[in-house]
């Protein structure tokens, strides 16, 4: 990182915080897709929010200069740092009141990053990366094609981690036009910006991942092998969206914060004791740390009520059989989910068949939606039974007897696995809680789970 850019001073202030920021690397298509997305999300808000960008050069400015002249309309301030270009400053939409240009010398090391840093009282978002250097690249040098050029970063819904990168970018415009800082820390500071909502959340991961399709489809890429690694970003950075959207919701649940860490050791401890093989506890994993995501729960069932046919993996590549309802469209665009959705969107069915939303019964009910059901509702009685007045083991054996209580809603034989877990919690064993590094979603998607194999095996069942 460049010494005294806004990403670099990022990273040193979190390097040694309790919660360190992981980063990624990004290639320009899907910066591009994330910034538009956010971007369009302003188009939507009416929080009149604080826009801090940094475009590196001011003919990318200009490439979207049209574009932010509506974003001006909806917003309260804008800020464009960029070192200049010819008719940098000129245009139109750099003289509207409401947008303040500030010209970053080349060798400004913000002049070298891209950012879009959104402060609002109903949001916050941001886009922070810095590109590569011509070492970074390695053996295979500059990229060929501005596509394939890379920038390091991350991007982000947290507040706190908004706040703090607007005063650090507001820092820097102070020794170069100490009025407008001034004037932007007390915009800043007259904002109070609450945790996003899972309405807005869904709404932006939506766009994000439709500009990440659309962008993708519309590339000329030269070869075969370049496509298979952009592809391979797009869904890493799909998969990033959505991982991002289950870390919201569980920093704004103050009662159970740790919720989708837990629910990932206890279902992964479960597939073990059941033998499941690699691919499906790491999808197990995956519906785990999704399993609170609204769209993802309310995903349309692809199972037909009271039948004995089972979900197999191939049946996560067929075309849906039914419509996904309006919250959840954004599934359509990303097979290697289905699968995933349709786990938690099951974890509501009942043993005896009186769930939602298919009325499945027995074995019919997936078996990840089965485990993840039970061991989602033991560590929600786990949390709430804390107290430094009753131990650790008696809280789960409360938990387990309540659980085991629910004989209508729960496959029996899970409660049995569940209970051999217990006793192992009684007798010391820790599960380590291993927080998902967002920056890097692809290992999470199995090459299997979009296999169009004849072979697969069943999920509705146990393992033989």
């Amino acid at each position: 990182m460049l010494e005294g850019s806004i990403l670099q001073q990022l990273e040193s202030n979190h390097r040694r915080s309790v919660r360190p920021i992981r980063f990624g690397v990004y290639y320009k298509n899907t910066l591009v897709a994330l910034c538009h997305a956010l971007e369009d999300h302003i188009l939507k808000d009416d929080g009149q929010p604080l826009v801090i960008t940094a475009f590196q050069r001011g003919k990318w400015y200009l490439q979207e200069a049209e574009r932010y002249a509506d974003i001006a309309q909806k917003s309260g301030q804008i800020v464009i740092m960029a070192a200049p270009d010819a008719g940098f400053a000129e245009h139109t939409t750099s003289k509207l009141p409401n947008v303040e240009i500030v010209a970053l010398e080349p060798t400004d090391p913000v002049a070298q990053e891209w950012h879009l840093i959104i402060l609002s009282p109903n949001y916050t978002a941001m886009v922070i990366c810095q590109e590569l250097s011509e070492a970074d690249y390695g053996s295979g040098g500059l990229p060929g094609s501005d596509l394939e050029r890379k920038f390091y970063g991350l991007w982000t819904f947290e507040p706190e981690l908004v706040r703090e990168t607007a005063e650090l970018a507001i820092a820097h415009i102070k020794p170069l036009n100490p009025e407008l800082a001034d004037k932007l820390t007390a915009y800043k500071d007259a904002i109070k910006p609450s945790l996003v909502t899972p309405e807005d959340l869904s709404a932006v991961v939506s766009l994000v991942v439709d500009y990440l399709q659309t962008g993708q489809e519309n590339l000329p890429v030269p070869t075969a092998l370049r496509q298979q690694v952009l592809d391979n970003n797009l869904v890493s950075n799909e998969i990033q969206a959505f991982l991002r959207m289950a870390q919201l919701i569980d920093l704004a649940d103050i009662n159970n914060p740790m919720a989708a860490a837990e629910v990932v050791a206890l279902s992964e401890t479960v597939g073990q004791l059941l033998n499941l093989p690699a691919w499906q506890i790491k999808r197990l994993r995956l519906a785990a740390l999704l399993h609170r995501i609204d769209p993802l729960q309310k995903a349309e069932s692809v199972l037909v009520p009271g039948s004995s046919r089972r979900y197999h993996e191939e049946d996560s590549n067929r075309p849906l059989s039914c419509p996904l309802v309006p919250g959840a469209q954004v599934l359509r665009t990303m097979p290697r989910l289905r699968a995933v959705a349709q786990i938690i969107t099951h974890q509501t069915e009942w043993w005896d068949g009186s769930g939602e939303p298919a009325g499945l019964a027995g074995d019919e009910i997936p078996l990840e939606s089965r485990i993840l059901a039970l061991v989602a509702d033991f560590q929600w009685r786990v949390n709430q039974k804390k107290s430094p007045q009753i131990s650790r083991e008696e809280i789960f054996t409360q938990a387990l007897d309540e659980c085991k209580q629910q004989s209508t809603r729960f496959d029996p034989k899970l409660v049995d696995t569940l209970a051999l877990l217990v006793m192992g919690l009684q007798q010391g064993l820790d599960l380590p809680l291993i927080e998902t590094k967002v920056s890097a979603g692809m290992w999470l998607i199995d090459s299997r789970w979009d296999s169009h194999s004849k072979n697969s095996e069943e999920i509705g069942s146990y393992p033989q």
